[in-house]
């Protein structure tokens, strides 16, 4: 024991002697200050190749690594209204299909030896294309990539394997639940647009190795492509390479075709009878696009209501009623035409009406008081200290930046982004739930068993059955 005493006594002698302390009294955490957070917007470097392409770059030699995207305008939404799924088609089988001087397999064969990868794709508003490369393969992957942006060769094989496989998705399209809600609701919002129509079997037989030949040649063109670059590459090198290979491309000069934008949709409640345990419930209408003044309000709102973890649908309906497991909301701020607003959530049978009660009550609270302080709070604190993530890489970076120039944001909008945000007062919000949250114009789309329902769907409206119908 005497050791033992004497061993504590020599070691508290060495650490006085070294100048140490014993640890000060605990400080309460909540009583803690820290100075603002600061962070300013990484910048990327702009070049115009000789052809016009707008080329947004930022190297980074950390990794050996070169990533680059190509955004095309282009998409689904100008597809003639008999050969639905053409732009998604022509999309995959620019790549698949193969190069006017080089085969799909071998093309495949040499990107896989090199560990390389190129894709491309096209959605309804904008297609892409992708290459991911080592830096020793670069000069090869770009040559590749940069042909079959310029020469696909669709090769008929390539192409009816592509509609095969589109068909064989539309027939398994109504397995899923979730699918089904999320598109008959699309259909109901953007009813008589573009944006609402929906691949068919017989559309997508009418689609042709021509029709994409000509969809391609239509839209691929310098005058309709921007490019982002990030990785380990030098800046005057590769736009020298883009340039000597680019050259002499043309096409695709023509103005895109023009599209109508989308009327308000009717409000209604849409029914898809299914034979599950859990009702898919979606709620909403159409939002607002990216010029709208009132986006910043609405991102606050919306994150009040139903855009985080502590918003008022998910306490009331996951935590406090238990009625499922994800309630939330999204206004989808559209680029070149409105988004939506949907409300969604997932619950058993027999609380499908008490959730879809829920959901509209709390909706129309929205309405009729302002936020507490401590909700308006949080909601801007985590909306603008949550916007850095979007520039932790450099290739997040470059595809900011090509983006919002793609799509014809204003200037200044990345740096006036959180200001913006902070300006936003409970008034704006209540004002803003007022004139784009109305209960009354929305679609209701629900899927699920109604001989389980805790009451009829038409308690909340004359409804309209949409048949799921099993396509042979």
């Amino acid at each position: 024991m005497k050791t033992v005493i004497h061993l504590l006594g020599f070691c508290l002698t060495l650490l006085v002697a070294a100048g140490c302390s014993l640890p000060a009294k605990a400080v309460d955490p909540r009583a803690l200050t820290f100075a603002p957070l600061r962070f300013s917007i990484p910048k990327a470097d702009r070049a115009t190749l000789d052809n016009g392409v707008v080329v947004y770059l930022m190297e980074d030699h950390e990794l050996p690594l070169v990533n680059m995207t190509a955004y095309v305008r282009t998409g689904s939404i100008y597809e003639p209204a008999d050969k639905l799924g053409l732009a998604s088609l022509t999309g995959s089988v620019i790549r698949s299909g193969g190069t006017e001087t080089l085969a799909p397999e071998k093309l495949d064969a040499e990107l896989e030896f090199m560990a390389s990868g190129v894709e491309s794709g096209i959605g309804t508003e904008m297609g892409t294309m992708s290459l991911t490369t080592l830096t020793r393969n670069l000069d090869r992957t770009l040559e590749l990539f940069v042909d079959v942006m310029r020469r696909p060769a669709f090769r008929e094989d390539r192409v009816a394997l592509a509609r095969n496989q589109t068909i064989e998705a539309i027939r398994r399209q109504n397995d899923d639940p979730k699918g089904v809600a999320n598109r008959e609701y699309t259909r109901a919002v953007y009813a008589g647009h573009p944006l609402g129509r929906i691949p068919t079997i017989e559309t997508v037989k009418n689609i042709t190795r021509d029709d994409m030949i000509a969809f391609h040649r239509q839209f691929y063109g310098p005058a309709n492509i921007m490019l982002a670059i990030s990785g380990d590459f030098r800046k005057e090198e590769l736009l020298a390479a883009l340039n000597r290979l680019m050259a002499g491309w043309k096409g695709a000069e023509n103005p895109l075709p023009a599209i109508a934008q989308p009327a308000m949709n009717k409000p209604g409640v849409l029914f898809a009878r299914k034979e599950v345990n859990q009702s898919v419930i979606r709620m909403g209408l159409l939002g607002i696009d990216k010029n709208n003044p009132d986006l910043y309000a609405l991102r606050v709102m919306d994150y009040i209501l139903g855009g985080g973890f502590t918003s008022r649908l998910t306490n009331e309906i996951r935590s406090n009623q238990g009625l499922a497991y994800n309630a939330d909301s999204h206004m989808d701020v559209g680029r070149l035409f409105p988004g939506t607003f949907m409300a969604e959530t997932e619950t058993k049978s027999e609380s499908t009406g008490k959730a879809i009660s829920l959901m509209r009550n709390i909706i129309t609270g929205m309405t009729s008081e302002p936020v507490t302080d401590q909700e308006i709070r949080q909601a801007r604190d985590s909306l603008i200290n949550s916007f850095m993530f979007g520039f932790t890489k450099t290739d997040m970076i470059v595809n900011q930046h090509a983006r919002l120039e793609f799509f014809g944001y204003p200037a200044g909008y990345l740096e006036n982004y959180r200001d913006n945000l902070a300006k936003v007062s409970r008034d704006d919000v209540l004002r803003v739930a007022k004139k784009y949250l109305r209960p009354e114009a929305m679609v209701l789309m629900v899927v699920g068993d109604d001989r389980k329902f805790d009451q009829p769907l038409a308690t909340f409206g004359p409804v309209t059955e949409i048949r799921l119908e099993t396509t042979k």
